[in-house]
């Protein structure tokens, strides 16, 4: 996590760093990303970035972290309560926002690559923690999500939320994984999210 230091700058000097750290990790990686060239492209010392990160691996979770939480919000949000109470109509609209998500992560090019990097799990052993740490971003997207599929009926109810939870995580990582590491072309994506999704939903519906 940043330090307070890093919260206390202007929101226009965060935004540089941040920016400087995420070109540098989407194109090479956390493995082969330079600390330094991240520094000079950001226009600030090394002492500076010390002030504000513990380090390289520090700096890559929070970029993760900010990445994940501004795809969601540019995704829209938690589904929708379904007006009729429809299940069919709750995991219609759960594929087409996941689709969305999709989409928008295919425009963004570096943030793909960022989480490309992230998912293949090609960077240091020792990010482990610190990468579930950041998948909380999306907890509270995906708690209000199941809880909107639970009063539409069409999320089950007879496991304990927290093991619903687990295995809506488990499962969702497992398809980001395979969409964005093995991302389809664009007449394939629809095919592809529905396909996925309709396996999510047979683990999850009542």
């Amino acid at each position: 996590m940043p330090r307070p230091r890093f919260h206390r700058l202007a929101p226009e000097q965060q935004a540089t760093i941040l920016d400087a750290a995420l070109d540098e990790f989407a194109v090479h990686g956390f493995r082969d990303a330079s600390l330094n060239r991240i520094i000079a492209a950001a226009g600030i010392s090394k002492g500076s970035m010390y002030y504000y990160f513990d380090g390289k691996e520090d700096l890559y979770i929070h970029v993760i972290r900010a990445g994940l939480e501004q795809l969601l919000v540019d995704g829209g949000g938690a589904p929708a309560p379904p007006e009729n109470g429809d299940p069919d109509a709750f995991w219609g609209s759960l594929e087409q926002q996941y689709l969305q998500l999709m989409r928008t992560l295919a425009a963004s090019p570096r943030l793909a690559g960022l989480l490309r990097d992230w998912l293949s799990g090609t960077g240091a052993p020792a990010l482990g923690a610190a990468q579930r740490d950041a998948e909380q971003a999306t907890l509270p997207w995906l708690q209000k999500t199941l809880a909107t599929g639970q009063a539409a009926g069409a999320v089950r109810t007879d496991l304990p939320p927290e093991l619903i939870i687990a295995l809506a995580m488990g499962m969702g990582q497992a398809i980001d994984t395979w969409l964005i590491t093995h991302p389809p072309g664009d007449e394939q994506l629809a095919e592809a999210v529905h396909t996925l999704l309709d396996a999510m939903r047979r683990a999850l519906q009542p």
